[in-house]
């Protein structure tokens, strides 16, 4: 069996982003004006587009004004958010593990490419990539399943020969929507129930779990 293509999400998955994006988001709304939920409210935005989080928490359609909270929020973001992040636990050591069987590895984000680029370089995370693929900052490609496309498309990789990790449901039918593999972990910000109503042809719980589960497919 040909090695297989890895596609790893980032933030809920690789990175925990909490403090920097709810303290982004909360600096937008607060320059705005606009009345702000609680951090725990705010976290369940975590991994989902930020245009559509923005349409959400100022309740508008109004394009203008979801891009004034867009761009105050990477204001804050590019300076200070992006590195209020913290590596999870285990998983340098499962990527170590994981590079050793698989073809290639991906990061695919819905976060801008100009921002996952930085982050996986000062997490020291970059050697255990091939390339970054994220939106860009206009909103192309943010939805996971087109970003994942163009991916397997860029690349030249079979769909059969991949396998996408990530925490959300989005990663999940991102997958499913171009015939992936996909395996749901839940140490980031979905549920159990969340990712197997979207279809995950497997959970994992660890990161050393994961590494174990990969390697073993890759034998099988």
């Amino acid at each position: 069996m040909t090695a297989r293509v890895l596609l790893f999400d980032l933030d809920g998955t690789l990175t925990d982003p909490r403090p920097g994006i709810v303290g982004c988001i909360r600096f937008a709304l607060d320059r705005l004006r606009v009345s702000c939920p609680s951090d725990e409210v705010l976290a369940g935005y975590i991994g989902p587009p930020l245009r559509g989080t923005f349409a959400t928490l100022l309740d508008t359609s109004d394009a203008d004004r979801i891009e004034e909270a867009l761009l105050l929020y990477r204001q804050r973001f590019a300076d200070k958010g992006l590195y209020e992040n913290k590596i999870y636990a285990g998983v340098p050591a499962m990527l170590d593990s994981v590079g050793h069987v698989a073809r290639a590895a991906y990061v695919a984000t819905s976060k801008p490419a100009v921002y996952a680029e930085r982050i996986v370089s000062h997490f020291q995370l970059g050697h255990h990539f091939r390339k970054v693929y994220g939106a860009e900052l206009d909103g192309r490609r943010d939805d996971k399943a087109e970003l994942l496309a163009y991916l397997l498309a860029t690349e030249g990789v079979a769909p059969s020969a991949s396998v996408m990790v990530g925490d959300r449901s989005a990663d999940i039918i991102a997958a499913k929507a171009n015939e992936v593999r996909s395996i749901g972990v839940l140490w980031g910000y979905g549920s159990e129930a969340v990712l197997t109503d979207a279809g995950a042809d497997v959970l994992i719980r660890t990161p050393s779990e994961l590494a174990t589960h990969l390697t073993e497919l890759e034998s099988n």
